[in-house]
């Protein structure tokens, strides 16, 4: 490990991060997967197959901090077992459009789990964080969330989603955070707004550079993921409900240019 990721480890101790930050155990294999998907030389299937496990691994450490009951039950062989069981219902939502890489984590641990979607982009005017699509459970105001977001960097587009699910019912405290890496800039961002969150993440970069790009981070997320490719498909054949009701032509468009160029239309 080089000098300068042994002072962003030693920064970045569970003691150190705010008490609602869930730091996933620094193990060697956490770094060794790290350092796979951060590498620029590794070919895109292996990204894709390491980030799912580090993915995996952040779905875990989430289920782990949802409430149980108690419930007995008998065993095969006839006895009584003192367990628990989950309490309440859960759902994933992602943010669109990295999120959505974690679903297939989500749903690996969770059959069956509803996922639902926000799509957020900067507004060219304001150069802030712009609400443009929203798809949730209905009943998303009895669930506990598992928000889905691979990067968390200046914490803008974290902020508005969690603003959205609130106005939707949902509890801060029934909200769980997910990615897999995080700059300080947008943990200290997100935890001074919303106290009750719990953001789990695999790794505390070092922070931001000028363009606000995490460092050392690990390059453009969404670029890799093939599922893009299906996705910028339907919505330009308004598979999304109401997406040209949300969204102007012009951001839109913009979106589709910025996808275009990275070869993955």
């Amino acid at each position: 490990m080089s000098n300068n990721n042994k002072d962003s480890a030693q920064n970045t101790t569970p003691n150190s991060l705010p008490p609602n930050v869930v730091l996933l155990a620094q193990t060697n294999q956490l770094e060794g997967l790290l350092t796979i998907i951060r590498d620029r030389t590794t070919p895109r299937g292996d990204f894709i197959f390491h980030s799912d496990r580090i993915i995996r691994l952040l779905v875990e450490e989430g289920l782990n901090h949802l409430p149980v009951v108690e419930k007995t039950i008998i065993t095969p062989t006839g006895n009584e077992y003192e367990g628990v069981q989950f309490k309440g219902k859960i759902c994933g939502v992602s943010i669109m459009r990295a999120g959505e890489s974690m679903e297939q984590g989500l749903r690996d641990c969770c059959r069956s789990v509803r996922i639902g979607k926000i799509l957020i982009q900067r507004d060219e005017e304001t150069a802030k964080p712009k609400l443009y699509y929203a798809k949730l459970p209905s009943d998303i105001d009895k669930r506990y969330v598992l928000l889905l977001d691979p990067m968390l960097g200046t914490g803008g587009s974290a902020i508005k989603a969690i603003d959205v699910l609130i106005s939707h019912g949902v509890r801060e405290d029934r909200i769980l955070f997910l990615n897999l890496l995080a700059a300080p800039e947008g943990i200290e961002a997100v935890t001074q707004r919303f106290s009750q969150i719990k953001i789990v993440t695999a790794f505390v970069d070092q922070g931001l550079d000028e363009k606000k790009y995490i460092v050392p981070g690990l390059g453009d997320f969404v670029a890799i993921w093939p599922y893009l490719k299906d996705q910028f498909k339907m919505i330009k054949s308004g598979a999304f409900d109401g997406i040209w009701t949300l969204m102007n032509r012009k951001n839109f468009e913009s979106l589709i240019r910025k996808t275009a160029s990275r070869n993955i239309l």
